[in-house]
């Protein structure tokens, strides 16, 4: 299973490069300069063929590709040569004028951010199926035994359910998410339902360092019907079956499923399962294991809630895949914020390896609900990596996109061109920038697959 999702994230992540790096090559072509070799892949060449001046290449790692366009490096020989100027030839890329070069800088980004569009109006075009779970919490102050959590101090109480966050009803869990996760440390009107009464409260989410998330502290409630029994699983070698409601574990009642994660906390060596099937009771026993203070998941899934979104028209698909497109590029923006106020950057910051790992994690899970199911969930993931990418390459940091327009700017309001060495000063500063970020990229990506 671990080939397989290395397989499809490597697969997802090559496409969001390739279409990024085919912004850059159709618009260097439009501006007018020469783009000597645009490639399918990194790494040993194993196919090429030329086509006018262009060599089409098709390389040995499928992670992306590049277009190298004729003169990107004449900076660099203008200023080992201490010119004065960087040579302004005729098809080159400083040879265009930099309004030109500003416009292939942000092609790319550009073209993630249309690919996101067109991925997301086709999901929604297409209809999906959405697994959540009830609007119904649990606090959990009462399944860790204490702590200090935001949702406590609003006062929420378990079996709460929900209705409202601020002007946004509340349908499921997953809206509550949606709700809390985009506004830590913001005063947020709160709605629920009570024993039949409706009570208006106000919580504040705090912000969570190692995600960057808003979190209150409520889990959801879900009821200890069995739905699904993982094979060769403990559950399954203590005969426990989907249908089976759990009524108590060792000795303690279990309103909900969340109950017997509080049992487990206590370590204990096995369990004692009173469950009811059929109009009748059973009771088995299940012994447990524990991987750093973690229990062995026992591999009993619990019912959800699944709907089937409708099916749009493309005109309709194309404005609800824009909005969706927008709604996260404005999310994503408002996280960055959230890197300078004490998150963990080694959590919150994904590298290429633990963005390989999610893309095909997330498109295994899909797939073994069905193909439709596994090519929606890759490729709304997709869309996710491609905002992000497209956000992260137009920051005004040295060697990305954004910094290259930003210096392409400078040029345009000098009216001038650069010296060579404040654009090679300008790169290694970036060459700099760029790699530290990435060896603590990488790094956390370590931490994460030691984790896992």
């Amino acid at each position: 299973m671990l080939a397989v999702k290395i397989i499809l994230g490597l697969l997802g992540l090559g496409i969001v490069v390739f279409i990024h790096e085919l912004g850059h090559f159709l618009a260097a072509r439009l501006a007018g300069i020469e783009v000597e070799a645009f490639s399918l892949g990194w790494g040993k060449i194993i196919l090429k063929k030329k086509i006018g001046t262009v060599e089409y290449r098709l390389s040995l790692f499928p992670l992306g590709g590049y277009c190298k366009m004729r003169g990107e490096g004449d900076f660099r020989e203008a200023y080992e040569n201490n010119a004065q100027a960087i040579p302004a030839v005729k098809g080159t890329y400083y040879g265009a004028a930099p309004w030109k070069r500003i416009i292939v800088c942000f092609a790319g980004p550009f073209f993630n951010l249309v690919f996101a569009v067109l991925v997301l109006s086709a999901i929604w075009g297409a209809g999906f199926e959405v697994h959540t779970l009830d609007n119904r919490i649990v606090l959990a102050s009462e399944v860790s035994g204490g702590g200090d959590y935001a949702a406590d101090a609003a006062g929420l109480k378990t079996g709460d359910r929900i209705v409202q966050i601020g002007d946004r009803a509340i349908a499921n869990y997953h809206d509550i998410q949606e709700a809390v996760t985009p506004n830590a440390d913001r005063d947020l009107p709160v709605r629920v339902e009570r024993d039949g009464q409706l009570i208006d409260l106000a919580v504040r989410p705090r912000l969570d360092k190692q995600t960057g998330a808003g979190r209150i502290g409520v889990y959801f409630w879900t009821d200890p019907l069995i739905e699904a029994v993982a094979a060769e699983s403990l559950a399954a070698q203590a005969g426990l079956m989907p249908g089976d409601r759990i009524l108590q574990v060792n000795g303690e009642d279990l309103p909900h499923s969340m109950a017997l994660m509080k049992i487990l906390q206590n370590q204990p060596a096995s369990i004692t399962v009173v469950f009811e099937r059929e109009g009748r009771t059973h009771t088995t026993a299940m012994p447990m294991s524990y991987t750093d203070g973690e229990a062995a998941d026992i591999g009993v899934s619990y019912k959800t809630i699944r709907y089937h979104t409708p099916s749009y028209s493309i005109p309709q698909a194309l404005i609800k895949g824009a909005a969706e497109t927008w709604k996260t590029f404005t999310l994503s923006l408002r996280s960055l914020a959230l890197l300078f106020r004490g998150v963990d950057l080694t959590k919150a910051v994904s590298g290429p390896v633990r963005i390989t790992y999610m893309v095909g994690e997330a498109a295994a899970e899909g797939f073994q609900q069905g193909i439709g199911s596994g090519i929606g969930s890759m490729a709304g993931f997709l869309s996710l990596i491609s905002i992000a990418l497209c956000i992260m390459n137009l920051l005004p940091l040295p060697v990305l996109d954004g910094g290259m327009i930003l210096l392409f700017c400078v040029e345009t309001l000098l009216r001038r061109p650069l010296h060579p060495k404040a654009v090679y000063a300008f790169h290694t500063a970036g060459v700099v920038l760029i790699g530290g970020l990435m060896l603590l990229a990488i790094f956390g990506d370590i931490l994460f697959l030691v984790h896992r």
